[in-house]
Formats: C-alpha cells, sequence, structure tokens
C-alpha cells in the first residue's frame, strides 16, 4: 500500500516545482515537505525528485505523480457522491490539461473559468502541439486535452467540440503589394506567412484547400496566436486567424481576408481516458455544451 501522504507531497514538490511551493499548497512547513519525500524515497530505493529550479520528477516520479493525481480525482467523485466536503490538507483537485494554442486565445478561458470557478478546482494548463500531447498522456501528465486530432492518442476517448474556422488575413496594403493580380500561384509563394511554428500545418491545409499544395512560401515563425495576429497587422506577411480573432480587425479595414471565399475549417477534439470519472464528464457536457454556442466554432464570428 502506498503513502498517500508522502504520494501527495511528491506531487506538490512536481506541480508546484519547489519544496517551498508544495509546502504553501499543502500547509505544512518545507523541512516538513523534504522528509516525506525523502522517507519515501528511502523506501522505494529510488530517487522520484531530481532537485533544482525548478525541480523536476524522475520517470518514476512521474508516474506516482500521475497516479496520486488520479486518485485524488476518484477521491474527489466520492466525496461528490456522498456529499461529504473535501480535507483541504492535501490542497485543492487540480485537472491538469493539455490545449492548443489558438484555443486558449480564444474561447477557453471563458469556458473553464465557468467550470472552475462552480466546482471549487484548479485548473493547470499546458499548451503543447500534437505529439507532445500524445506524450504527456502517455506519462500520466495531463488528464485530459483539447487538440485537433485524434489519431496519436490510442485508448482514449474523444469528444468532437466543433471546427474552428479560420480566416487567411494581411494588411490591405500587403495584398496590394503581393497580390496585385490575384491569388496567382506565383504570387502566393512569393508572398511571406506567419505560422506559429514549424508542426502547424494550417497553412499547409489552407494551400491543399486551394489546391496549391505544392507551393512552398517564406515563413515567418511567431509562438502565439495573438504574437501572429499582431505581426499580421504590422504587415510583416499574412496569417492564417482565428474568425473570432480576426473580426474585428476585419470590421475595422485593418486586415482583409486574401480570399473571403475559403475559410479554413478545424476540428476540435476534447481527449479523455476511459476513466470512470463524475468529474470529467461533468466537464465534458459542459465543454459541449459551451462550445455549441460559442462564437468560435461559427463561420460568421
Amino acid at each position: 500500500m502506498f503513502d498517500y501522504s508522502a504520494l501527495s507531497a511528491v506531487a506538490a514538490v512536481i506541480r508546484e516545482g519547489s519544496f517551498e511551493g508544495a509546502a504553501r499548497v499543502l500547509r505544512i512547513t518545507s523541512s516538513a515537505v523534504s522528509q516525506r519525500v525523502r522517507s519515501f524515497e528511502d523506501r522505494l530505493g529510488a530517487l522520484l525528485i531530481v532537485r533544482g529550479y525548478p525541480c523536476k520528477p524522475t520517470a518514476l516520479g512521474q508516474l506516482l505523480s500521475a497516479h496520486v493525481e488520479q486518485v485524488r480525482l476518484l477521491e474527489a467523485d466520492i466525496h461528490k457522491t456522498s456529499g461529504l466536503p473535501l480535507s483541504t490538507n492535501e490542497g485543492k483537485i487540480a485537472l491538469r490539461l493539455a490545449v492548443n494554442i489558438d484555443s486558449l486565445a480564444t474561447w477557453l478561458p471563458k469556458v473553464m473559468t465557468q467550470y472552475a470557478l462552480e466546482r471549487g478546482i484548479c485548473i493547470d494548463l499546458q499548451v503543447e502541439d500534437v505529439a507532445m500531447t500524445a506524450d504527456l498522456f502517455r506519462s500520466g501528465d495531463v488528464m485530459a486535452a483539447v487538440t485537433t486530432r485524434t489519431d496519436l492518442l490510442q485508448g482514449c476517448k474523444a469528444v468532437y467540440l466543433g471546427s474552428m474556422h479560420y480566416a487567411a488575413c494581411a494588411r490591405p496594403d500587403f495584398v496590394a503589394r503581393y497580390f496585385p493580380n490575384g491569388l496567382t500561384p506565383e504570387a502566393i509563394d512569393a508572398a511571406p506567412c506567419i505560422c506559429l511554428e514549424a508542426q502547424d500545418s494550417l497553412q499547409k491545409q489552407w494551400l491543399e484547400l486551394m489546391e496549391r499544395p505544392e507551393l512552398s512560401p517564406m515563413t515567418h515563425y511567431v509562438p502565439s496566436s495573438r504574437g501572429v495576429l499582431d505581426f499580421t497587422l504590422n504587415g510583416l506577411g499574412w496569417g492564417l486567424q482565428p474568425v473570432t480573432l480576426a473580426a474585428p480587425h476585419l470590421a475595422s479595414g485593418d486586415l482583409v481576408e486574401i480570399d473571403p471565399c475559403r475559410r479554413l475549417q478545424v476540428p476540435l477534439y476534447w481527449i479523455l481516458p476511459r476513466l470512470k470519472s463524475a468529474i470529467l464528464d461533468e466537464l465534458t457536457a459542459h465543454l459541449k455544451k459551451q462550445c455549441a454556442e460559442h462564437p468560435a466554432f461559427s463561420a460568421s464570428a
């Protein structure tokens, strides 16, 4: 049988990145946290945390941390069903979720804030690309994810949330400079583009929508949805913008769509393990309802 008091200390250090942070969450002293962790490591005969700034888990430490977070989630279900209050000496329930960057910049803050406040839970979000999200699931580092693909995550349940709409946008003077004769292959190939990162597939998908998958324009990489928008507004290149972010700039004339007839639709999925959890089931239902009503998933946004 595991010592869950010690396991909670290990998980808190990993989550907070330090023994001091874990002590604040657990409401005990740093020395008490250190003693719990060291004693547990001695009993196991294995190192669980690599001490540093921040502290990092070993492979075994990460596995045990994920285990205790799942146990706490199941305990929360029991307390919820029974009506008994949760103990506060181990900290609040924390949902560790992986999310794609455009969701974080558009619809997710409002939707997740509403749920977290109503349920009194903490959220711990990690922004990752699809490949890294799969690794986070395999390691148990996250409990669920909002992502654009399902094929990398075997053994999990996928719930369709809706399709986000993207518009290829640029400044009017940029369009006049690079596309004076329309969207010819030569013009598309010459006009610089702005993407989130090298793994960002939106540009490729849009070129396929244009039936020009062979083209490869010069690309700038800006690792932020707002950053891509800001650089587009400053004329660095054209970029695919979530329609909800671009809408006020399109309305003001600061941006124009380089092809208003071709908006890209990208499906979003809520991925979660096949773990029976009332909290995750509630959150799933909440996300489905809120996404169905959110303008980020509307072509007319």
